[in-house]
């Protein structure tokens, strides 16, 4: 026996009450197996009674396309059964999909309603401008522009165009405190192409939109979810940080007062004697850090000395903006002095523009590497190991969920072990 009829959520995710609506699906009954296609209407679990929506405007409407989509599941299954052919559901849910895509050729272009998405997701600006960076080049791609296209073989497609998309060439006229003269973040060299990592990324989002179809009953299924682990992030061979003697000839480069260089730079040395990422620093409030005395370790700094052996430290346990994870910060003298310098507040700037920034302070430092935001971080992490801090505690500093994201630091490290073999080797002089 087979039997078509209209469910509402055969989950029973949505049946409890509360505001969101949930999916209508149709339900194909076959031999005692029972089968889920989604109709792609979904409304709140009050107005849907015996197989039919009600209470609001658009419920005929509503109503017709849940019998037009009844009627095509049927159509398919009585074909199978005049061919005498096994019933094949996943062709019917594709066959049904695809005919109801023909018939609406205007109705929400996947791309539209992407946008429409991002508008309603609780992302911050830069997580938004990364998104919005996903639709440019899903339009400059043209292999997913309707909900049909959303398939297996067509991620595959994407994947194969973006490791083919070259990086935008910046212009080449940094002067001594210029920007780049086109004003682009991304310098970068002609030949170069998208890192696994930012093609990683741009998985990462399309999935998350793709899951977020899903949800809102636009898709049966995500086809990333056929394809896990098939698009790795990537791992860099090695850290890239700066050395003491880097360090020390970036926070002697003495941009012009009040400059945006002026700015960046600050902002990088706030960076790398915090460890606080670039979205954590923008976050910084100085009304989360509270004053303890420690025992001075020898002599005075920018802290201050109260002259009876004792100073004063910023200390706070935070969370990172990212993650949510707890970190451990304490304010060092170059972080003080920089925070005095604009009134107790890390200054504002674009990620992008810093970065540009960034750029042109490395060069007139002599730094051989181009610089960005979160070399700080690095430059922090691989600076604390060299100077003995436990990896442990280094971990808890950087807000890591787990001691495993650190030891990536540790690598960099040889200088370290060296130090070990001058110190046993001691015992034999």
């Amino acid at each position: 026996m087979i039997n078509v009829e209209v469910v509402y959520d055969h989950k029973k995710k949505y049946k409890n009450g509360g505001s969101d609506v949930g999916p209508v699906e149709a339900r194909i009954t076959i031999a005692r197996k029972v089968y889920y296609i989604s109709t792609g209407v979904r409304v709140h679990y009050k107005n849907f009674v015996a197989g039919r929506i009600i209470n609001q405007p658009d419920a005929a409407e509503l109503n017709d396309r849940l019998a037009m989509v009844v009627m095509r599941i049927q159509s398919e299954v009585n074909g199978y059964l005049e061919r005498g052919e096994a019933i094949n559901i996943t062709a019917i849910r594709q066959n049904v999909w695809k005919a109801k895509a023909d018939e609406e050729p205007d109705a929400a272009p996947l791309l539209d309603w992407f946008g429409e998405q991002i508008g309603l997701m609780r992302l911050r600006p830069g997580t938004i401008v990364r998104y919005k960076a996903v639709m440019n080049r899903l339009q400059e791609f043209g292999g997913l522009k309707r909900w049909r296209d959303v398939t297996v073989e067509n991620i595959y497609k994407w994947d194969a165009w973006l490791h083919g998309l070259k990086k935008s060439p910046a212009g080449n006229g940094l002067s001594r405190w210029g920007l780049c003269d086109d004003g682009r973040a991304d310098a970068c060299r002609e030949d170069e192409y998208l890192s696994d990592g930012a093609v990683y990324n741009y998985h990462k989002c399309l999935k998350s939109l793709l899951n977020r179809a899903v949800a809102c009953g636009r898709l049966d299924v995500n086809p990333y979810d056929r394809l896990r682990g098939q698009f790795k992030r990537g791992e860099k061979e090695s850290v890239e940080f700066l050395t003491e003697d880097e360090m020390q000839r970036f926070i002697e480069t003495k941009p012009p007062v009040g400059t945006e260089m002026d700015v960046a730079h600050d902002l990088f040395i706030f960076q790398m004697f915090t460890g606080l990422a670039y979205a954590d620093a923008q976050a910084f409030n100085i009304k989360d850090y509270k004053k303890v005395m420690v025992e001075d370790g020898g002599g005075a700094d920018a802290c201050g000395e109260n002259g009876s052996g004792k100073v004063e430290r910023w200390v706070n346990v935070g969370e990172r903006v990212k993650t949510g994870v707890a970190y451990v910060s304490q304010l060092l003298p170059p972080v003080v002095e920089v925070l005095k310098k604009y009134g107790w507040k890390v200054p504002k700037m674009a990620n992008a523009k810093y970065n540009i920034c960034l750029k042109a302070l490395g060069m007139v430092a002599g730094i051989d590497r181009p610089l960005h935001s979160h070399l700080a971080r690095h430059t922090f992490a691989t600076w604390m190991l060299r100077h003995g801090v436990p990896i442990e505690h280094v971990s808890k500093m950087l807000g890591h969920t787990n001691i495993q994201q650190t030891m990536k630091y540790a690598k960099v490290q040889p200088m370290m072990i060296y130090d070990d073999f001058e110190r046993v080797g001691k015992m034999f002089e």
